[in-house]
């Protein structure tokens, strides 16, 4: 008699694995982290360095000697976590400055949770937050974006066009050097051409879906276009400028779209787009911090368990009640 065999989903396998994933991510950031590179040179490349290196040892000596279990630096997604780290950081910060928000990143945001898939906040960008909080004076310098650049620490400083638009400082670059990525920021987030390819080739992948990026730049655009039509003297920046500018597509590509904190389905990531959009204009506009998209990205990664308890799909074969 054949036995029937009762097993909980998934019940086919796609192919897929995380260390897939985590390769397809890493190709989708080779764009912006070769822009990085070629304005921000010798910096870029020891913060990178550093923070890779060094999440993926925290993350080997937590698990291997305080949680004594089972090692998985081999998934590719601490390796990930220090890219995005370094990605989001200024390029002449102090190398010990890395090693501590990568600590935060792995010790604090991702191990203590159980690791990959139990984390609720992003681990890059808590350790980003961290370090902006601690390290207010460092986190807020940017050198000056030279070709080749092989000056570290003692490179020349600018001010990103958004603490421009703050009025702390002068000279707002156009629209082409900011599109391009001829301007003040951290290592990723300079080149807005560099990372829409990057989510070109995830959608063509199909590692993330276009539902958050698109509702993420979507409401920051109508959003800052309602204050700046309403009140053009007091709300200067124009939507392209809001889209082009700081850590905002950076943030909505590669950070938002996090599987472990985001939504599971697509009306739920619809609103949390639209929730991170709504945040990073408000701080931006009415906060003290010129950026908002990283302190936004961690409120709406507390919602997510409230969205996907009450955004649920139609289950299969559901009928719908009259």
């Amino acid at each position: 008699m054949a036995k029937l065999i009762i097993s909980p989903s998934p019940h086919v396998h796609s192919g897929d694995s995380i260390s897939n994933k985590m390769i397809g991510v890493f190709i989708a950031l080779i764009p912006a982290y070769l822009v990085g590179l070629y304005f921000f040179g010798l910096g870029a490349l020891i913060i990178s360095i550093t923070a890779m290196l060094s999440c993926v040892a925290f993350e080997y000596l937590i698990q291997k000697f305080l949680l004594k279990g089972s090692v998985t630096i081999f998934d590719g997604s601490a390796l990930l976590t220090g890219l995005l780290l370094a990605m989001n950081l200024p390029t002449n910060i102090p190398v010990w400055m890395v090693v501590v928000g990568s600590l935060v990143a792995i010790g604090v945001a991702k191990m203590p949770f159980g690791g990959l898939g139990n984390n609720p906040f992003n681990p890059a960008l808590v350790g980003r937050v961290f370090m902006l909080i601690s390290f207010p004076a460092a986190m807020t310098v940017w050198p000056v974006p030279v070709p080749l650049n092989m000056h570290y620490l003692d490179a020349l400083t600018a001010a990103t066009p958004l603490a421009v638009l703050k009025g702390q400082f002068s000279n707002i670059p156009d629209t082409l050097n900011m599109f391009i990525g001829h301007k003040g920021g951290s290592m990723g987030e300079v080149s807005a051409l560099a990372l829409l390819v990057g989510m070109v080739y995830m959608l063509i992948r199909k590692i993330i879906s276009w539902h958050i990026p698109v509702s993420i730049m979507l409401t920051v655009f109508v959003f800052s276009g309602i204050l700046h039509w309403a009140n053009p003297n007091a709300f200067i920046a124009t939507p392209l400028f809001h889209l082009l500018t700081g850590g905002l597509m950076l943030g909505a590509i590669f950070m938002a779209t996090d599987y472990v904190t985001s939504p599971m389905n697509p009306g739920g990531m619809l609103i949390y787009g639209v929730g991170i959009g709504i945040i990073t204009v408000v701080i931006r506009v009415f906060g003290s911090y010129p950026e908002g998209i990283s302190f936004a990205i961690l409120i709406m990664n507390g919602v997510t368990p409230l969205i996907n308890t009450y955004v649920k799909p139609k289950r299969f074969g559901e009928v719908k009640k009259k």
